[in-house]
């Protein structure tokens, strides 16, 4: 996702002089370095320096071995800090980036990749509208944002838009291989899924946002659609979707408890 970031904040015409990576792995610095020329270091101190922003792209479980020895530079220098990290709180990352340093976490996607991700932003109360503005323009680098109202909301955030795409990933296999099962060639049902599920997604974003009336728009009485609905509607698929959803949102709970 950090290298997401790099790529949209370049497509937007950020100058790659003016963007800083901390990197640990040296074969990803020097990608970083050939294919956008942006300055990788491995130490987060050297990378982070006097940067107006700086963006926590780790694992939750690095968080906070990340941040113990930059605390004193953030404190001093007081960037925007946006954490992508999924689960750790607020208070944590307060705590280990210092007192008065404007912190915000944010929850990107996959999509991002292409410049067609959606981003679930919090920031506290205390928080400054110039902060504000400032994470969101790094953020809207890849994709549209939505502001949130508290802090839990992110938990269900990660459950539906952060680990969303894979739902849709695996719903579109499942078409694929269930159409292969039924007659048709390989390569063909797998095109036939990839376009499906692009198609949909360019309907549903270029629409009003009514995703039932968009449904029932591909659903004539007594045809196909309607039929292999039932089936779904019979098998509780609404309610698997629940339970889903209600697991990834208790896991990202789980991991603010376990790392944060």
């Amino acid at each position: 996702m950090g290298r997401a970031l790099v790529s949209g904040l370049l497509r937007r015409g950020m100058l790659p002089e003016d963007i800083r990576v901390a990197e640990v792995s040296q074969e990803i610095r020097a990608s970083l370095r050939r294919d956008f020329a942006v300055a990788a270091a491995e130490d987060p101190l050297e990378a982070v320096g006097e940067a107006a922003v700086f963006v926590i792209a780790v694992k939750p479980h690095q968080v906070a071995a990340l941040l113990a020895p930059l605390g004193p530079l953030l404190a001093r220098t007081r960037p925007v800090v946006v954490s992508i990290a999924a689960g750790i709180r607020l208070t944590a990352l307060q705590t280990w980036c210092g007192a008065g340093v404007p912190v915000l976490r944010a929850m990107p996607n996959r999509p991002a990749f292409v410049g067609a991700g959606v981003t679930g932003l919090y920031a506290g109360p205390h928080v400054s509208r110039a902060a504000r503005d400032a994470a969101a323009r790094v953020l809207a680098a890849v994709g549209e944002i939505v502001w949130l109202q508290n802090e839990a909301a992110l938990d269900v955030v990660t459950a539906l838009s952060g680990s969303g795409p894979a739902y849709l990933f695996l719903m579109a296999e499942a078409m694929m291989h269930a159409a292969v099962k039924l007659g048709l060639e390989a390569e063909a049902a797998r095109k036939l899924a990839v376009g499906t599920l692009y198609g949909a997604g360019l309907l549903a974003h270029a629409s009003d946002g009514d995703l039932a009336r968009l449904r029932a728009e591909v659903t004539s009485k007594g045809g196909t659609t309607e039929t292999a609905l039932a089936v779904f509607a019979g098998a509780d698929f609404s309610g698997t979707v629940m339970q889903a959803l209600t697991a990834a949102t208790q896991r990202s709970r789980e991991l603010a408890q376990q790392f944060g």
